[in-house]
């Protein structure tokens, strides 16, 4: 009886991990602590830091990062043309989007705190594939739409 509650117990705690370091369902509020556009347009550069969101959900490497953030960088300033306004959400989001930082929008958010920059399996990219297209075909509104 013994080595059941043993074996069970390792069970229970195998599960454990294995659903704290699961990613949850994807989530956006836009581009978080900063205006998704201007006075004029509301949401003018809202689905750059959407796609930005996407990136750091997923989280992924040092590299992949620092792509999302030239890309988000590169977005802002095509809609705008303005580069003070690009270049300050690049600092931004080069400064506080950390995955060091327990903050709600930091890179890799979509998974518990403590990840920081591991590159994604193939699976953890099949798995917040699936999750995102799940949140698309769900009907709920990015922020943007809203």
């Amino acid at each position: 009886m013994r080595c059941a509650n043993v074996i069970a117990s390792m069970v229970f705690f195998a599960a454990t991990l294995a659903h704290a370091d699961s990613l949850r369902a994807f989530t956006s509020d836009g581009c978080s602590l900063f205006p998704d556009g201007d006075f004029n347009h509301r949401k003018l550069w809202c689905d750059c830091c959407l796609e930005h969101d996407i990136a750091y959900w997923r989280g992924g490497t040092s590299e992949q990062r620092l792509q999302a953030d030239r890309q988000l960088h590169d977005c802002v300033l095509s809609k705008t043309n303005n580069n003070i306004l690009a270049d300050m959400m690049f600092a931004g989001v080069r400064l506080g989007g950390g995955p060091i930082f327990p903050n709600w929008y930091r890179w890799g958010y979509g998974w518990n705190y403590g990840r920081g920059y591991q590159p994604l399996s193939p699976l953890e990219t099949q798995t917040a594939d699936n999750l995102l297209n799940q949140y698309r075909a769900s009907g709920k509104r990015f922020a943007c739409e809203l």
